[in-house]
């Protein structure tokens, strides 16, 4: 298992809660979230939490049912807060994002910037599905970000192998 926590970007939750993870057809993978988020194995951030919840739908409902508020840690750190304002400059310094991009990137409301602040801070994986795409300029890609950084990052079926979770079919 990867010795750095996992941390979670908010399409981790909604992409699964959309397409192959429902908790109709498999509740086992919000069990498995319900078991290991907020644990050392497993964090996210209370920006992931806002964005979750303001959606005002079923995962909405789930996220605040079913996990205590707690299980997203505080992104508020002077120490976060300084690698934030690093990622930003570095962002405006590569001269190839458009002005939108860089605008989105730096809503303070918005997940992406204090995800890639705290997982660089505090050494963790970053776990998301967004793009690889270096020679995008209309967005400022997490990935792309978090290779100029170190900051290693993965899936979701990746850190399920890695945290041996198993969802088990019984007709």
């Amino acid at each position: 298992m990867s010795a750095e926590p996992f941390l979670l970007d908010s399409n981790v939750f909604i992409e699964a809660h959309r397409r192959y993870y429902n908790a109709r057809i498999c509740p086992g993978f919000w069990k498995a979230l319900r078991h290991f988020l907020g644990t050392p194995s497993v964090l996210s951030i209370d920006k992931v939490r806002d964005e979750l919840v303001e959606g005002k739908d079923d995962l909405s409902k789930w996220i605040t049912r079913s996990l205590a508020p707690a299980s997203f840690v505080s992104s508020g750190q002077a120490a976060v807060l300084n690698r934030y304002a690093e990622i930003q400059k570095w962002a405006v310094a590569q001269n190839r994002f458009t002005a939108a991009a860089l605008r989105d990137f730096a809503d303070a409301e918005k997940a992406d910037a204090w995800l890639i602040a705290y997982a660089l801070e505090n050494g963790s994986t970053l776990v998301t599905h967004e793009g690889n795409d270096p020679k995008l300029n209309k967005r400022v890609l997490i990935p792309v970000v978090c290779r100029a950084f170190g900051v290693p990052v993965k899936d979701t079926f990746d850190m399920l192998h890695e945290l041996k979770v198993l969802f088990d079919w019984n007709p």
